[in-house]
């Protein structure tokens, strides 16, 4: 029989090192709490299977308000922690001691940056170990300093790591380690569950799996401001497509603006290949994105024909190398109202018939949204706008089970490029149809208001 994988999420802070009223866990991040991002995270995880909250007792007030406005249906348990950590973690043993067939997997919930893989790692650790601990290389020099602020010791840094969360364990294994330390009365200090199982079990090993400098704890005030720009830069990295497209495109309907060129061309060679009912739409083919009433009746004309629509894809856009001061008024307008205008409405249209078939919608952005380069500052703008845009819609399309999430290819092989910049070895770009191939992969994902790289394997 499989073993449960249990996330149990501790957040019985009160925040006092932030200096907040408001303990950190809830303060704000992008228009969402810190929690929510990090429930978010493992509720959406495929091979996590329930979810723990260990929470301060005065602070349940605000988790049934996140829990009301949010679709965490993996979340089985809320229950109270303690004064301390430990306190917390044992709360969360003696919950599950009627089903002691599971790991717990223990994760800080001001760590709202744990990445899916990172998860992954600790679940696949947990197949040969009993205990597993996540950590990245400390990259500055670490000195011992004695009580007179001198220094004692300089440990070889080469040996040394930082310690993250989450740390797993099966459970029988964590639940014998706080046996013990009962029996003691804690009579030793620890920061974290692994110190309990070096100090009270000597022989299990603790392994370590690569953890993620991104896997910031918000812990000051300072750490804030940090975690605004990686939310703002945050993105999944795909290289290669696994996915069975046959199987996953039969009988789906599918609408792709852009798909006479490029990457949307590919795109619709992929779905007719694998037996989608796809239909594409473009200036060319005598539909003009910037035009509501034009977009309307495409996605009308389809609606009409097979009652549903399950995916909207939009790959149109256009790249003018020039310096904005040497743009004329016509350029200007068509780079805006194509790369931002044309994609609003698009998303606007197509709500409805998402709405209903509770579908996907992807945009395409790119590698220029991160920062502004000298000759692309429209295209750069527009497609940074793209991003905060998908991201706000995201959130709005949370409670209608709407999927939008925004494709950043790096360098790829495609008309558009070719003709801005010229001939280019084939082997430094992307190959249009394996983004394509991805890309369609992606509407499959259960994940939402993610940027998407899809960069090339060296």
């Amino acid at each position: 029989m499989k073993k449960k994988n249990i996330a149990v999420i501790l957040s019985g802070g009160t925040g006092t090192r932030f200096g907040s009223v408001i303990p950190k866990q809830f303060i704000m991040l992008g228009g969402k709490k810190i929690i929510e991002y990090t429930i978010e995270q493992f509720n959406t995880h495929h091979a996590i299977d329930e979810i723990c909250l260990v929470i301060n007792p005065s602070h349940e007030h605000i988790i049934d308000e996140i829990m009301c406005h949010n679709e965490f249906k993996k979340i089985k348990k809320v229950i109270y922690g303690g004064k301390e950590r430990s306190d917390s973690s044992r709360s969360a043993i003696l919950a599950y001691a009627n089903e002691d067939y599971c790991h717990l997997i223990f994760h800080d919930a001001v760590r709202p940056f744990i990445s899916h893989e990172t998860i992954s790692n600790v679940i696949d650790g947990l197949s040969e170990y009993k205990a597993i601990d996540v950590a990245i290389p400390a990259t500055d020099t670490i000195i011992q300093v004695a009580e007179n602020k001198t220094i004692e010791n300089i440990p070889e840094r080469n040996f040394l790591q930082q310690g993250q969360t989450p740390q797993a364990f099966h459970f029988k294994t964590i639940q014998a380690a706080y046996k013990k330390a009962e029996e003691e009365g804690f009579t030793h200090p620890f920061t974290d569950d692994c110190g309990l199982i070096l100090h009270y079990l000597p022989d299990e090993p603790v392994y370590v799996v690569n953890g993620d400098a991104k896997n910031i704890k918000i812990t000051r005030p300072e750490d804030l401001l940090l975690a605004e720009k990686l939310l703002q830069l945050q993105s999944l990295s795909f290289f290669t497509h696994t996915k069975n497209l046959s199987h996953l495109l039969k009988a789906k309907v599918i609408v792709i603006f852009g798909g006479n060129s490029g990457i949307g061309q590919k795109m619709v060679e992929l779905c007719m290949q694998n037996h989608a009912q796809v239909f594409s739409f473009s200036k060319s083919e005598g539909t003009n994105i910037n035009d509501q009433g034009a977009v309307s009746k495409a996605l009308e004309s389809v609606y009409e024909k097979h009652k549903k629509i399950d995916f909207v894809v939009n790959t149109v856009g256009v790249l003018s190398r020039e310096t904005l001061s040497s743009m004329d008024e016509e350029t200007i307008d068509e780079i805006l109202s194509t790369n931002l205008k044309g994609a609003i409405t698009i998303t606007q249209k197509s709500f409805p018939y998402l709405q209903k078939s509770q579908g996907h919608l992807l945009l395409f952005t790119s590698s220029s949204y991160t920062r502004g380069r000298s000759g692309y500052s429209l295209y750069s703008a527009t497609k940074a706008a793209i991003v905060n845009f998908m991201q706000a819609i995201a959130q709005e399309w949370a409670v209608h089970h709407i999927k939008i999430n925004a494709i950043n290819p790096s360098r790829t092989d495609t008309p558009m490029r070719t003709k801005n910049f010229g001939f280019e070895p084939k082997n430094t770009l992307l190959d249009a149809g394996n983004v394509a191939s991805i890309a369609l992969s992606i509407l499959f994902e259960e994940f939402s208001g993610q940027v998407i790289d899809i960069k090339k394997t060296d």
